[in-house]
């Protein structure tokens, strides 16, 4: 099923979705499975999977220190894309967005990537510094092959762009909760809830919340006006902190605090 079908159908059902975010290749594909798999087992509706990127801009110290540790095990967009054709072999079903840079999908060459990425079971694609007004091509050759898109929108994005970006945007639009990169933060911004109201006017596509979510009371809190929850760099403090230890052990705090994600938005 679409990503945006899974957000559609949730939403029919008076729920809402949640969507945590791993680094592909972080500790090893090996870890990256198992976390994958409690994750499932939690109740996620969708996985994004990171792609490590040499220079990953829109991306705080956690996740940076992620992509390093995966680049150090010469992970690639080839090797993630086989690994998700791997995991549908195995009847892992549960849709996948690739969260990546414009310049992977340029070095693989946008239609070789296109084609692979839907030959291997993928199913949605953010490339995150790649604007919507720059993005044409890119959206057609994605929507030839069945691939769904994903642009961001801002406290600072003023109407005009937000209505490009619904246009654009195939499965969700991403909110950023707030300015700068990725990283969790102490509250929730005061004025989420009216930005996002304001948004809705504009925005018919599910609308997903992320950068600095970190406790179920917030994800609870946005839960309230927002139809996703995505959360990041919490669990990947979580596969940090677990380095060099059993990997179960990580996997199974990976479960638990997700579980109490996906509890705490029901």
């Amino acid at each position: 099923m679409s990503i945006n079908k899974v957000l559609t159908q949730i939403a029919k059902e008076n729920k809402k979705a949640f969507i945590p975010y791993i680094t592909a290749g972080d500790p090893d594909l090996k870890g990256t499975e198992i976390f994958i798999k409690a994750l499932i087992s939690s109740g996620a509706s969708v996985i994004e999977l990171g792609v490590p990127f040499s220079d990953p801009i829109a991306d705080g110290v956690t996740n940076q220190k992620s992509a390093e540790r995966a680049l150090k095990n010469n992970i690639s967009l080839n090797d993630i894309l086989d690994f998700i054709g791997d995991l549908r072999k195995k009847d892992i079903t549960i849709p996948f967005v690739l969260f990546t840079y414009y310049n992977p999908l340029l070095r693989m060459g946008l239609e070789n990537f296109a084609k692979k990425a839907q030959e291997k079971g993928c199913n949605g694609v953010l490339v995150v510094d790649l604007p919507p007004e720059a993005s044409k091509e890119y959206k057609k050759i994605l929507d030839r092959h069945n691939l769904e898109t994903i642009f961001l929108a801002s406290p600072t994005t003023i109407k005009e762009r937000l209505e490009i970006i619904d246009e654009s945007s195939s499965a969700f639009v991403y909110y950023v909760s707030r300015a700068g990169v990725t990283g969790t933060q102490q509250k929730v911004s005061e004025t989420l809830k009216d930005e996002i109201d304001n948004i809705k006017k504009v925005i018919k596509k599910p609308i997903a919340v992320g950068f600095g979510i970190s406790t179920p009371e917030q994800a609870k809190e946005i839960s309230t006006y927002a139809d996703a929850i995505i959360i990041g760099s919490a669990l990947v403090k979580m596969i940090e902190d677990g380095e060099g230890s059993n990997i179960e052990e990580t996997a199974k705090k990976i479960y638990d605090f997700s579980k109490s994600i996906v509890d705490a938005i029901k």
